[in-house]
């Protein structure tokens, strides 16, 4: 199993090299060179695995044997997620109405992201730990992002971490989840800008490519193909507790933002496990107008909402959909992202799009009326407690109830404890839990990005610091 590039610069590429970088040196992201078909015997055993044992045959797919051995994978997959409240990983709820919601938030974040960003931490010390090297994480978030790279990493002698966070655009527990973290290898930035905004400075730093190397800086937003890679696993495993046979057709509803997790279950159906998605957005739709008609194209400004981890106009890992897609057409991806790039708009082929809407099927626009609404209903028919992610997945399942259809999962990528606001303007009684009443009382510490600052500039000096003492011997 090798990879290339999503504009077609790079071939060959292997998953150690993807692992520890960030964009690819021809700006676009790395994809595998095929994708693995599964058959209904490899199906049926899945069917059988622990989550652990299921991300273990992913990996075991996508990672070349003579990089990680087959037991290296199973071991690295059974400790990933040790800080995890569920011994099983995660479940299903089924609920009232045939609403029935994946949990993928019982991780030590209580976001989805936990899921992903565990494993891509083990990956990281398997392959340092071998080296004797160090690395440096640059992550730009939304909001959940940020805490789970922190938490994968922090007090770790090998792995520096530099967050960049939306300061006031994001729940006052999404960030203090971040400041809070005040070990010697965790490093906040809190700038006075959105999401869009600081994935520019970010991207700026990856494409030097000659300071990334120097510095060894990597990324784990969903850039990170083994952060995608690692994600898939929650498809196979709600897929099983959820179908009635393996083989029947479920359907997925999934929150999205910046497309990352979306695309990992597109690779999961094109492997072969019988699933439909659907895209629930908020009011920040270019995900719902790229798949509705081909538009892709930013919006004036991001609009605030009540689910401010999905509050994104730049979705980065349609350039992988693009690809998968396209029958891995890296040339028609090239033109299509150099237009984008260059206009901030651009047409997706038409051949393109209808295979993309034979696995994403449909999409929908959920404002924050109809969330806070989702919010109420919820409770009220169920005592259950979603978050504003969740709730646009949840707002599509009520806005199209089909008895006689595939069952449905809608998939919750968070806990509703970091979004009080939202909850007690839907009326939904909150009581936090203990992690999150903690961190009220916790000492903070980062760092402000003032708008009419060189952003970039500042990044560059913390991470030339961060190195500097890292090759002194120190912190």
């Amino acid at each position: 199993m090798k990879y290339q590039s999503t504009r077609g610069l790079e071939k060959g590429v292997s998953f150690k090299d993807v692992l520890f970088a960030g964009y690819s040196k021809d700006g676009g992201l790395y994809f595998p060179e095929r994708v693995p078909k599964l058959s209904q015997e490899q199906l049926e055993s899945w069917s059988k695995l622990s989550y652990p044992d299921l991300l273990a045959e992913i990996l075991c797919l996508y990672i070349d044997p003579s990089e990680l051995s087959r037991e290296q994978i199973i071991e690295l997959a059974a400790g990933s997620f040790s800080r995890f409240e569920l011994p099983e990983v995660m479940r299903v709820a089924e609920l009232k109405n045939g609403l029935r919601v994946s949990e993928l938030f019982h991780g030590p974040t209580l976001a989805f992201k936990d899921l992903g960003l565990g494993v891509v931490a083990r990956l990281l010390q398997k392959f340092l730990s071998a080296s004797g090297e160090r690395c440096l994480i640059v992550v730009a978030t939304s909001g959940d992002t940020g805490s789970a790279a922190i938490q994968a990493v922090r007090g770790l002698d090998n792995i520096d971490i530099v967050v960049l966070l939306p300061h006031g655009r994001c729940t006052e527990i999404q960030e203090l989840q971040m400041t809070t973290c005040i070990d010697d290898n965790v490093h906040v930035f809190a700038a006075d800008g959105n999401s869009d905004e600081i994935d520019v400075e970010v991207k700026s730093i990856f494409a030097d490519t000659d300071f990334v190397k120097r510095h060894r800086v990597i990324s784990s937003n969903s850039i990170n193909w083994a952060r995608v890679l690692s994600q898939m696993t929650h498809f196979f495993y709600g897929y099983f507790r959820t179908c009635a046979k393996v083989g029947d057709v479920v359907e997925m509803v999934l929150p999205t933002g910046a497309a990352g997790n979306i695309t990992a279950g597109c690779v999961a159906a094109r492997m072969g496990l019988p699933v439909r998605l659907v895209a629930a957005v908020n009011t920040n739709d270019i995900v719902y107008r790229s798949l509705s008609s081909g538009d892709f194209s930013k919006a004036d400004e991001v609009v605030v909402s009540l689910a401010p981890a999905m509050d994104i106009q730049v979705p980065y890992n349609m350039e992988r959909l693009m690809l998968l897609f396209s029958g891995h057409n890296t040339e028609l991806v090239k033109t299509m992202m150099t237009e984008f790039e260059a206009n901030g708009r651009v047409q997706i082929d038409a051949q393109v799009l209808k295979e993309m809407q034979k696995v994403i099927v449909d999409a929908q626009v959920v404002p924050d009326d109809a969330i806070s609404s989702t919010l109420t209903r919820c409770w009220e028919e169920n005592q259950y407690t979603l978050c504003p992610h969740t709730a646009t997945a949840a707002h599509y399942h009520y806005c199209h109830v089909r008895p006689d259809g595939p069952r449905r999962l809608c998939v919750a990528t968070a806990g509703p404890d970091k979004f009080p606001g939202a909850l007690q303007g839907a009326g939904v009684p909150f009581q936090p839990c203990e992690r999150i009443r903690q961190l009220h009382s916790m000492p903070t510490r980062s760092e402000p990005m003032e708008r009419g600052q060189d952003w970039e500039a500042m990044l560059r000096q913390k991470i030339e610091a961060v190195s500097a003492v890292r090759e002194a011997g120190g912190r």
